[in-house]
């Protein structure tokens, strides 16, 4: 079993992941051991010598100038945590709230929190029991952190909250004898201060857009063959005339998956003897759009990897500089844009997925039998699948209208300005998930399209996506439950079942 070391600075996206879905075991880096105990020794000695200190003797927001007795600070943060446990609705995922976790152990390794390494130590105790807390995925605004469901979390470490069962799918309050934590001085605040739920579910959710870039060039790819589309727009000549960085890696990605020429190509070599002359945006322009989401998805990686090795509490405890300051670090407005960004993104690029399922379905557009069904009339073909699409497509606009150009204020104005960054990654998750679903369903009609050209032939990178596809969907020779064709081929998806065989052909491909 692998043995994953929480440092404070090495996670990634794909490492995360690897973490959420692979076995392993966590333990905390030496390195930092030694800076969580520097900075907890130092807090404790400005608390004997009678300090005042925000979320250490004080109440929380606008009760900060409440001051608490040393008697009572460990009640203050088991109260903080109970209280603050007000998260609704419909909960995360297990892998989500367990990514969370992870994020969670990460900060506090940072050693910038106050807190005694026995603290973190729990988190990964109830990791490596495989603990995950149950955590409502409303009633996070993004600032001071993700305090609601954060909340939650903590509220299992302390013995009070839900945790999956081992099928993930129902609760239980069984700990498996392990010891509750009691909380001491600053550790219930250390625990929900910051942007680790909406980083958790963004990172997932990217982890998955990532790899919908590739697949959104095979797509498109096996489109274009089952379309009888030109490659000339994939020129390389034409990309270095505008060097956007994600423009020449699809053009590249394209003609890989194509291939110089094929049987379907070569049928229409010459343009000048080509009744179309051009091809639509959709198929022409798939370097401009599919680049730029490889472009913004790449931004945001950048910035959730930098929050994901960041400190987040608030006040953040420097020993070395002898400092105890009172901070906005727990504000998530860089992840909420960038969740907001993601989903744009993605959203343009299930929109240009829906474009080419248009054509197919089209007489005007393609030299195909009416929506894709032989024996038309009789036989509805991909009428539907074309208006799913559609909806998903639709919802999708809806889901990437930016959460984080609103803000609220809360607590007694005091906290005044907030990034809803939460519901901007929660919404990203949902966009993501519906451009699977539309990505699927182009292949659905692609794969049709090429067996009703036959005995024309498609490239090699597109035989190979095909014959993976084919092998889950044959030929629909008269209607039936598309739907279940597209759950199949979704599936071959987020497996990466598509991609791997393709990259087997023709190589690593560019995301």
């Amino acid at each position: 079993m692998k043995k994953y070391v929480i440092d404070g600075q090495s996670i990634t996206v794909k490492s995360l992941h690897e973490m959420v879905y692979n076995p392993g075991t966590f333990e905390l880096a030496a390195s930092s051991r030694a800076e969580i105990k520097k900075s907890r020794d130092y807090i404790e000695g400005r608390i004997k010598n009678g300090e005042v200190m925000y979320g250490v003797n004080t109440g929380f927001g606008a009760f900060s100038s409440v001051r608490i007795s040393d008697s009572e600070i460990e009640q203050l943060q088991r109260n903080l945590i109970r209280s603050h446990s007000m998260g609704i609705g419909e909960p995360f995922t297990k892998e989500q709230s367990k990514a969370m976790m992870i994020l969670r152990a990460n900060t506090l390794a940072r050693g910038f929190s106050g807190i005694r390494i026995e603290a973190v130590e729990k988190i990964l105790e109830f990791l490596n029991n495989d603990l995950i807390p149950v955590i409502p995925s409303q009633g996070s605004v993004g600032a001071s952190g993700d305090l609601a469901p954060l909340s939650h979390l903590a509220l299992t470490l302390i013995g009070e909250g839900e945790i999956w069962s081992g099928d993930g799918k129902s609760v239980t309050t069984d700990y498996k004898n392990i010891q509750p934590l009691v909380l001491k001085a600053k550790e219930g605040l250390s625990l929900i201060n910051g942007c680790q739920v909406m980083t958790a579910v963004g990172m997932l959710a990217l982890y998955e857009a990532k790899q919908l870039l590739k697949v959104a060039d095979i797509a498109g790819a096996t489109s274009l063959e089952g379309l009888r589309g030109s490659r000339r727009p994939f020129d390389p000549l034409i990309a270095a005339t505008r060097p956007h960085m994600g423009e020449a890696p699809t053009a590249k990605n394209l003609l890989k998956v194509m291939g110089a020429s094929s049987e379907i190509g070569d049928s229409h070599l010459h343009e000048t003897t080509d009744h179309r002359v051009q091809d639509a945006y959709s198929l022409r322009c798939m370097p401009a759009v599919h680049g730029a989401a490889k472009m913004a998805l790449d931004y945001c990686e950048r910035v959730l990897t930098t929050e994901a090795n960041s400190a987040t509490d608030n006040p953040l405890v420097f020993a070395d500089a002898g400092k105890i300051l009172s901070c906005g670090n727990f504000h998530g407005m860089p992840v909420a844009h960038a969740m907001d960004f993601a989903a744009i993104a993605v959203s343009s690029l299930a929109s240009i997925s829906h474009e080419r399922i248009s054509k197919f379905i089209s007489t005007q557009m393609s030299e195909l039998p009416p929506f894709l069904a032989p024996n038309g009339g009789l036989n509805s073909g991909h009428m539907i699948v074309q208006v799913a699409s559609a909806s998903l497509v639709s919802e999708n606009k809806v889901l990437a209208h930016p959460a984080s150009v609103d803000s609220m204020p809360t607590s007694a104005e005091k906290e005044d300005h907030v990034s809803m960054g939460t519901i901007a990654a929660r919404k990203f998750s949902k966009v993501v998930e519906n451009a699977q679903n539309v990505f699927a369903m182009e292949f659905l009609s692609a794969t049709q399209a090429l067996d009703m050209i036959l005995p024309l032939k498609p490239a090699e990178g597109v035989k190979v996506a095909f014959d993976t596809i084919r092998a889950e969907v044959p030929y629909a020779k008269e209607d039936r439950i598309f739907a279940k064709d597209v759950a199949k081929i979704k599936s071959l998806i987020v497996t990466g079942a598509i991609v791997k065989a393709v990259e087997a052909k023709v190589g690593e491909l560019a995301c």
